[in-house]
């Protein structure tokens, strides 16, 4: 299908914008991570460490939204632009956690942990407002080159993520993780304000403010019974039973109050198509089982095969070069063929392998076969990532793309949120219960609250007895937590076997096969 020259030329021009815009997101995550151990050595508190992630993805997640549906409503210039602003001083906030001028390192995780929540309600709507506007931009039949490009931007941005946060830990101070964000988000901003140009809407609907904040309750709430549950609090304690019963009921009223709203944040009628439905249930999956795994890649490769932070960047170079590839191949081909359905099954068994696979590390599995083992993984999420996008996209009209596309993001990120925190609370847990194992209840206790500055250096000092105890803790607390993985990830492809192909829309199309599929007849 050929694709109209000054429709590719206006594209092209806004392209590298958009792209440093997404770069902006995915560096952050990929260096950060990296960065985490020597964060935690100096700040203390890697029970916690989980919560720096969970901060930023709830943050993400509660935003995403809104984002998507104030950009439907207003149009996204103004709105895009504002969103990377906020993550830009969010990214400021945090290089500055635990520093003198915030009264030292003394509280300085509790700092990251709520500048991070900042950072990430920047965060919301950078992803979701660069799949929109090439949504608005381009139709499906043809977007799925520049999905392609940009997944193939993304799988870069994972590369070089690693490896500009392994440099910055072994060669400058970890606070360069998140002022690197600065020079990348200036430039970004100053091509989306020269080149974008796309109408200001002024519509007098008003936002769906009651919609926002029962579901961001709602969410919260649930993040926090999966971050709380069996570690600081029991399971029956008045605490976790009180966060069950107002996510319950905050959730069932934002129900009440979307069938009501004008313009509900959440359109509950696209519902109705199978397709938005299956894939928003991926999307969560996909969300759940990588985020929440992939955050203790880098702990495994530093504290128990100890690589350094920039070597463990490159040992992440596999699982980004296979997605990239893929994604790259999979945009191509839908876009000569219009055929989409049997990617996100052939990606679903790949990811899951790709977690089977990791769960069998233990402290003797070379760094080579870890290797391996991820790039199965990438294989997996290079079917999966842009192409549940373009099927959400393509199940919904024009006028509720950036629903299609928040909503999309949305159920990823929450996905990832439930699973840093309840892979968090797997891997505390696990990772206590093997230290009393090894060392009797009141060692592995003590042990436990001291290694809250762990770091692959304090480990390198202990006694070998010890080490050894300690580092085997680890692996296996670690591998605990890709199994748990594995149950998630096995259901995608799952799903993805009942997705329908509908055909991609064209130019002239756009809308009309959406458009039957949503009517309240469709199934």
């Amino acid at each position: 299908m050929t694709e109209p020259v000054g429709r590719r030329r206006e594209v092209m021009v806004v392209l590298p914008g958009l792209m440093l815009a997404m770069v902006l997101a995915m560096l952050d995550n990929m260096i950060v991570g990296t960065a985490m151990p020597r964060i935690v050595g100096e700040l203390g508190g890697l029970t916690h460490l989980s919560w720096v992630v969970t901060a930023y993805v709830l943050g993400t997640t509660v935003s995403t939204p809104i984002w998507g549906k104030i950009g439907d409503l207003y149009g996204r210039k103004n709105i895009f632009v504002t969103s990377i602003v906020i993550f830009m001083i969010g990214s400021v906030l945090c290089g500055m956690a635990g520093s003198d001028l915030l009264g030292g390192p003394d509280g300085g995780m509790g700092e990251l942990i709520a500048f991070r929540a900042i950072q990430g309600l920047g965060a919301g709507g950078l992803m979701v407002n660069v799949m929109a506007i090439i949504g608005d931009l381009v139709p499906p039949r043809e977007r799925g080159q520049y999905q392609g490009i940009m997944a193939g931007v993304m799988s870069l941005a994972m590369i070089a993520g690693p490896l500009v946060g392994g440099f910055i830990t072994d060669h400058l101070d970890w606070r360069w993780a998140f002022y690197v964000n600065l020079p990348v988000g200036a430039i970004a901003l100053v091509l989306i304000v020269a080149r974008l140009h796309l109408p200001v809407l002024h519509n007098k609907v008003r936002i769906d403010w009651a919609g926002a904040i029962l579901l961001s309750v709602s969410i919260t709430a649930m993040v926090l019974i999966t971050t709380w549950g069996g570690n600081q609090y029991t399971w029956g304690s008045w605490q976790i039973l009180g966060l069950a019963a107002l996510a319950v009921v905050t959730l069932a009223v934002f129900v009440a109050v979307e069938r009501k709203a004008l313009e509900p944040i959440m359109p509950l009628q696209l519902f109705r198509n199978r397709n938005f439905t299956l894939i928003s249930a991926i999307g969560f999956l996909l969300g759940f089982a990588m985020f929440g795994a992939i955050n203790f890649l880098p702990l495994f490769q530093q504290m128990v095969q100890g690589a350094t932070a920039t070597n463990s960047g490159l040992l992440l170079l596999p699982m980004m070069g296979a997605s990239m590839v893929v994604s790259l191949f999979v945009g191509k081909a839908i876009t000569a063929t219009g055929k989409y359905k049997i990617y996100p099954v052939i990606g679903g068994v790949g990811m899951a392998a790709g977690m089977w696979l990791l769960s069998t590390m233990d402290v003797a599995t070379p760094a080579w076969e870890t290797g391996v083992y991820i790039a199965v993984l990438g294989l997996g999420m290079g079917f999966l990532m842009q192409t549940t996008m373009l099927i959400a996209q393509n199940s919904v009209e024009q006028k509720d793309l950036g629903v299609a596309s928040s909503a999309s993001t949305f159920f990823r990120s929450i996905g990832g949120s439930f699973g840093v925190s309840l892979f968090g609370a797997v891997f505390n847990n696990h990772f206590l219960s093997e230290l009393t194992a090894r060392f009797g209840a009141q060692a592995a206790d003590r042990m436990a609250k001291s290694g809250g500055r762990m770091d692959p250096g304090a480990v390198a000092q202990m006694p070998a007895g010890m080490r050894t105890g300690v580092l085997e803790s680890l692996a296996t607390s670690i591998s605990g937590v890709f199994w748990w993985a594995i149950v998630f990830a096995v259901v995608v492809p799952v799903l993805a076997a009942f997705v329908k192909e509908i055909p991609l829309r064209g130019g002239a199309a756009m809308g009309s096969a959406a458009e039957k599929e949503v009517s309240p007849a469709a199934g």
